[in-house]
């Protein structure tokens, strides 16, 4: 596969796969999806690689790395630097904040914080079970190679494109400034469809929602200092919520105290018109209809690493 040049700048791309996909009822970060078996990863990583990303780091629970390594490893040798990274209960957790009654990891922030002492250049946290498109790649690779900001960016879906018909899905809905610049993200849990409408299902009630709302899909850009910040609010998270076994730390959190501490700026990039995931088994074969509809199309090769 012809890759381009980078310009000569460094993007790294980090692929939260730890999940347990408990709604899905199997390991949809290696399931396949694509007219050869492909899994929905394999279209980011190809996406990626075109766009000049130049280093793949993968985010795993322990019980799946092999699987993660002997997929995808052979694919990327020889395209862009890899790494792999375990998201273990108590990886950068200090003892004194470890619960023994504690049943998973802490979240998607939490995550990410477990690849710092393998990425030193700006960087791209997604999904491995969502399909960007490959404009979200492209936009997010042009803007790091023209930032002289070192700002940071989410790529921005609108929420009525991205729902599921077969249940609730988790959506951070953000709000905007007159610049395009993100001034705040809500993770909304539990966001379903009902008699016509969007609705948030909240601890306070129902809350309608715009169909219209700016809406990551977890597709961040960070420059490397977010690290350095991102630890110190993962201290404080864990002092506050060490007895809460349900407590998660979610990127948003990180974005929102960035923005509102005047940390730093989140640019929102206009991504691909093409989004769709996998919450739910039945999710599976739509997914995989589409896929073949931008294979018939030209979009993507049948056999996508040859």
């Amino acid at each position: 596969m012809d890759t381009p040049n980078n310009r000569g700048k460094k993007l790294a791309l980090l692929v939260l796969a730890a999940g347990i996909g408990s709604r899905y009822g199997g390991i949809k970060q290696i399931d396949g999806f694509g007219p050869n078996g492909e899994t929905i990863m394999d279209y980011s990583l190809y996406d990626a690689v075109k766009a000049g990303f130049t280093k793949v780091v993968f985010i795993v629970r322990d019980e799946i790395l092999d699987a993660v390594k002997e997929k995808f490893l052979p694919k990327l040798q020889g395209k862009v630097e890899v790494e792999f990274v375990v998201q273990s209960l108590d990886k950068m957790v200090d003892p004194e904040f470890r619960n023994p009654e504690r049943a998973k990891p802490w979240g998607t922030g939490h995550a990410m914080l477990c690849a710092r002492n393998v990425i030193n250049e700006p960087f791209v946290a997604i999904n491995a079970d969502d399909f960007y498109g490959r404009k979200s790649f492209e936009s997010v690779a042009s803007f790091f190679n023209g930032d002289k900001s070192k700002d940071n960016a989410m790529v921005g879906y609108t929420l009525k494109n991205v729902l599921s018909e077969h249940g609730s899905v988790s959506r951070g809905c953000g709000e905007q400034d007159a610049a395009g610049y993100l001034t705040s993200v809500v993770e909304r849990t539990t966001i379903v469809k009902e008699n016509g409408k969007i609705i948030a299902k909240e601890k306070e009630g129902d809350l309608v929602m715009s169909p219209e709302t700016p809406t990551s899909m977890n597709f961040w850009g960070f420059q490397p200092d977010l690290f350095d910040y991102t630890d110190k609010l993962f201290r404080d998270f864990l002092k506050n919520n060490k007895s809460n076994l349900k407590a998660e730390f979610y990127i948003p959190i990180i974005v929102n105290e960035l923005i509102h501490s005047n940390k730093g700026r989140v640019k929102i990039l206009e991504g691909s018109n093409t989004w769709f995931g996998v919450t739910y088994k039945e999710d599976k074969e739509e997914v995989s209809r589409r896929i073949k509809e931008l294979v018939n199309s030209g979009e993507y090769p049948k056999d996508l690493w040859g």
